[in-house]
């Protein structure tokens, strides 16, 4: 029986620890396979973990919205104690300043039709609030190296969107723990030191895996949750080649700096989105913040071949690209000669909104391309992709029929469709971290 299941899912990321957890609470034998030490030991560990609800989309935005309620709600969703404690949820608000990228206005239109509550401040009210800001516009967001960069503001932000609920989880890979704790109370199984050699198909049919110490393990459902080493076990499952969006592993890095003196960060700040300069902050432990780009065109991507070989050095040139740009924003902000922060890896779709998908082999689905921009809709995107399991494990075509589940904190219905393999690319994406 140990060698049989109802469901593998591939990777113990904090999705794929959801997934776990709402299929074990369906009745689902469920065994999570991988390859690391741990729970949320790869990419998850390294999340900054931000909640927060601006998407370039009204799907995005929806949601992001709903999972605000399960992160509020933490203890209560669990239903369980976990012996490693409980992660926390730091509600700090975040702060969307207004720059020439628009994309604030896409935000609003987005909050607006959903209800999402947020305040519209002006330039005054955001230096009365964090007087440590400088609203000087620098647009387009530029490269120390890049002619124009030390030239002054070209004129002032209008001000910033403001959402109080958001903010940000202190411990990312505690609450993928903690979600690991949940799914085995209700029956879940999690195997680590595990890599998936091969996907079984019997027919037309996924019948199991291959391990890489030769075992094989049985189960009618499999679920790709393997972030940046999804496109691989989708290739390994003869898959790829019928999806229109696919995965790739990209390179990125976050940085630590001191706030600066006089600034209780920590205790005071919130999440800031600069699209005008390229780049997020978030507070973090020791009155530090946290800084990662924001993907803008000057910044290049770089895409990885292997997902287990790669540079985890900080480099000089990505941290003089952020944290330079953070000193335009904050110019009383302390530079320390040296460079600390994290390097990892994003799992991205072509068009850096996630997948969340059955495929054409029967009984193989996926939850990928989610790096960067999905760890806050973890719950939510658990319960989906349970839905659609179980509906389309019990006849239900969702490729014709997209699955729909509706939201029980904002009363939202998602349709599962809109995360299709099969769609095009949309073009109404901020192509970013921001989704």
């Amino acid at each position: 029986m140990e060698n049989r299941q109802d469901a593998i899912v591939v990777g113990s990321g904090i999705i794929g620890a959801a997934i776990a957890f709402e299929l074990a609470k369906r009745g689902y034998r469920t065994l999570n396979l991988d390859r690391l030490p741990a729970a949320g030991y790869g990419p998850t560990s390294n999340s900054c973990a931000i909640v927060r609800a601006y998407y370039s989309s009204w799907e995005g935005v929806a949601m992001a919205h709903e999972s605000f309620g399960y992160w509020e709600d933490w203890e209560g969703y669990l239903g369980v104690a976990d012996d490693f404690g409980t992660a926390r949820y730091r509600r700090c608000g975040s702060l969307l300043l207004k720059s020439a990228g628009k994309h604030h206005e896409k935000a609003v239109a987005h909050y607006d039709r959903l209800g999402v509550p947020y305040e519209d401040w002006d330039a005054a009210e955001v230096r009365r609030r964090h007087p440590y800001l400088d609203l000087g516009e620098f647009w387009p967001p530029r490269r120390p190296e890049e002619p124009g960069f030390h030239e002054p503001p070209s004129g002032e932000l209008p001000g910033a969107i403001f959402n109080p609920g958001a903010g940000y989880v202190d411990d990312p890979q505690l609450a993928t723990h903690n979600l690991q704790r949940a799914a085995e109370a209700a029956g879940g199984r999690f195997e680590f030191r595990a890599e998936v050699t091969a996907i079984e198909v019997e027919g037309e049919r996924v019948a199991g895996v291959t391990l890489a110490d030769g075992r094989r393990l049985e189960a009618p459902v499999v679920v790709n949750v393997a972030g940046p080493h999804s496109d691989h076990v989708n290739r390994l499952a003869g898959v790829a080649a019928e999806m229109r969006i696919r995965t790739r592993a990209l390179r990125h890095e976050v940085h630590y700096v001191p706030a600066p003196a006089g600034v209780d960060f920590e205790g005071a700040g919130c999440v800031l989105s600069d699209g005008d300069q390229g780049i997020y902050i978030r507070p973090t432990t020791a009155n530090h913040i946290l800084v990662g780009s924001e993907d803008p065109e000057c910044d290049p991507r770089v895409w990885v071949e292997d997902p287990g070989d790669y540079d985890r050095t900080v480099s000089e040139e990505q941290w003089n690209a952020q944290v330079f740009r953070l000193a335009k924003r904050i110019p009383s902000l302390r530079i320390p000669n040296a460079r600390k922060g994290v390097v990892d890896l994003y799992d991205v779709s072509d068009d850096w909104m996630p997948i969340y998908d059955r495929s054409g082999l029967d009984g193989f689905y996926m939850a990928v391309g989610t790096s960067g921009n999905q760890f806050k809709n973890a719950p939510v995107a658990g319960l989906l992709m349970a839905e659609l399991i179980d509906r389309v494990e019990n006849g239900h075509d969702h490729d014709a029929d997209p699955v729909r589940i509706g939201c029980r904190y904002t009363g939202v219905e998602l349709d599962a469709g809109f995360y299709s393999r099969l769609r095009e690319v949309n073009a109404a994406s901020s192509f970013s971290v921001r989704g």
